[in-house]
């Protein structure tokens, strides 16, 4: 019996055993490995069928910063930011219009937009161009009087053309945004005292904004490429000069490929810009804004020497 007793009290005083640990087993995605494996397989064989084609790529870099190359930037930079200087403006009044009570308005901005959304670009260009064989003469009594050939130059073509056209879009953008915002808060201001003209500048568009400023960065990107189509009504911009040295020296795929690694290097800082914007007007809307580019790398920095102390 004492035997007994003393076996038991052992047991008893014995702590029992922990849970054992669980071996997790990572499920395995054979799709994804045959995926990176076809896509690199692709990647390699259009690298190598680039490298094996008969093409002169040390042109590339010797025209690279070419003075007509980089005019051709300047311009086009220029006419991007002009051309969506009208297209802004022009939209906030068409958005302005659609939205009005009054059906006069509202129907000619509904047809404006109808008719440039409608048609391409480049047709556009061409009509503004050829606008001469309509009007022979332009004449705004004291101010100006001249003909239509000599005032409807390259450059007033290409904003025209662009600028315009860009006001459509911008304009069902803006009024998109200012239809996102709830009605209370216009009628909140109101209840305030606040005008109108300051309930739309101080209540309506700051919020607004965060539905218009992503779709208008992408507008301004894709404008920077469109700028590529005046070539056709003779304005000499980025494309334009590439065309031209690649003619005469008698490299063209060579300089296309030029022209479109400057666009990719203007895209992507204007990509940068509208991130910075996008997050400038999220700070009200979300708890915490998302992270900068720089913000990112210290961020993999840290957790990569964190993991490194710990090995």
């Amino acid at each position: 019996m004492t035997a007994d007793i003393d076996k038991t009290a052992g047991t008893k005083d014995t702590p029992p055993a922990g849970p054992q640990a669980i071996k997790a087993i990572p499920v395995r995605h054979y799709g994804r490995y045959l995926t990176a494996v076809v896509a690199i397989a692709i990647l390699v064989a259009i690298i190598y069928a680039f490298g094996q084609g008969k093409i002169n790529w040390h042109a590339v870099p010797d025209y690279f910063f070419d003075d007509r190359i980089m005019t051709g930037v300047g311009k086009t930079l220029l006419l991007t930011v002009l051309s969506m200087l009208i297209g802004i403006v022009g939209g906030i009044v068409l958005a302005v219009m659609r939205l009005s009570k009054n059906p006069v308005t509202s129907n000619i901005a509904w047809f404006y937009i109808w008719f440039f959304r409608g048609t391409p670009v480049l047709v556009q260009l061409f009509l503004w161009f050829n606008l001469g064989l309509v009007f022979e003469y332009i004449n705004l009594m004291p101010f100006y009087k001249d003909y239509w050939s000599n005032f409807m130059t390259p450059l007033l073509t290409a904003l025209l053309g662009l600028g315009l056209n860009e006001a459509a879009y911008m304009a069902e953008i803006c009024r998109a945004g200012l239809l996102a915002v709830d009605e209370g808060q216009t009628e909140a201001a109101h209840a305030l005292g606040m005008s109108h003209s300051k309930t739309l500048r101080r209540i309506i568009i700051p919020q607004a904004m965060r539905v218009i400023v992503p779709p208008t960065g992408n507008e301004v990107i894709n404008m920077l490429k469109t700028t590529s189509l005046v070539a056709a009504v003779q304005f000499s911009e980025l494309f334009r000069y590439a065309q031209d040295i690649g003619q005469v020296s008698g490299a063209p795929v060579e300089m296309y490929f030029l022209a479109a690694a400057w666009y990719l290097i203007m895209t992507s800082v204007l990509s940068v810009g509208q991130y910075y914007i996008e997050r400038y007007y999220a700070r009200g809307s979300s708890r915490s804004l998302p992270p900068t580019p720089w913000q990112k790398v210290r961020a993999h920095l840290t957790s990569f020497s964190s993991r490194k102390v710990t090995a």
